[in-house]
């Protein structure tokens, strides 16, 4: 029997400042490489944040959530993977679908043909799953903006940046579901003419 392996949690590899790509270059840790990757991760942990809310909510919501998490590491393995110093078989590697887009938008129009249609601007609100689901749109519009230099640049696969568009598009709309689904009042924008006390 084969001794199992275990990995070190700390390589000290990027104790000066920099750390590796998918393709072994090593670049500043305020590259916009790690700044992407440092966005969507805090994206899927702000979702998992939101699926634990969801479940202890009874909502079926759960296994689109965690389904999206994985995609979000097929993410950042293309973002880890820059064109300019990638291989071929990088790339076959971290190759990026466009089915995920379709399901996304797939998601987002058989929910929408449950909710009550939007006449007016709301805030992040509508319960405790719906804001964490709001949160989580939030920090995937700055994942987005991160991303889009990259995609310029032609260093990522541009379904990538597809996904992240349309992902917070799913996200504003599974946060108003979810309100619905609670029974949950979302609140409603309006202009603040003078701050009172109460």
């Amino acid at each position: 029997m084969l001794p199992i392996r275990t990995m070190k949690i700390y390589t000290k590899t990027g104790d000066k400042g920099t750390s590796a790509t998918f393709t072994g270059e090593r670049r500043p840790k305020d590259d916009i490489i790690f700044q992407s990757l440092g966005a969507t991760d805090e994206l899927s942990s702000a979702l998992g944040l939101a699926a634990e809310f969801v479940r202890e909510a009874d909502l079926p919501l759960v296994d689109q959530l965690e389904q999206i998490q994985c995609i979000l590491q097929d993410v950042g393995s293309n973002i880890a993977t820059p064109y300019s110093s990638a291989r071929q078989s990088h790339i076959r590697k971290t190759s990026f679908s466009s089915d995920y887009v379709i399901k996304l938008e797939e998601w987002i129009d058989e929910m929408t043909a449950e909710l009550p249609p939007l006449t007016k601007f709301i805030l992040p609100s509508g319960g405790k799953s719906a804001s964490t689901l709001h949160l989580a749109r939030s920090i995937c519009r700055r994942a987005e903006r991160s991303i889009t230099p990259l995609t310029r640049d032609d260093e990522i696969d541009p379904e990538v940046q597809k996904f992240i568009n349309r992902l917070s598009d799913y996200l504003f709309t599974v946060a108003r579901f979810a309100a619905m689904k609670e029974g949950r009042e979302e609140r409603i924008y309006h202009r603040v003419e003078q701050l009172t006390n109460s």
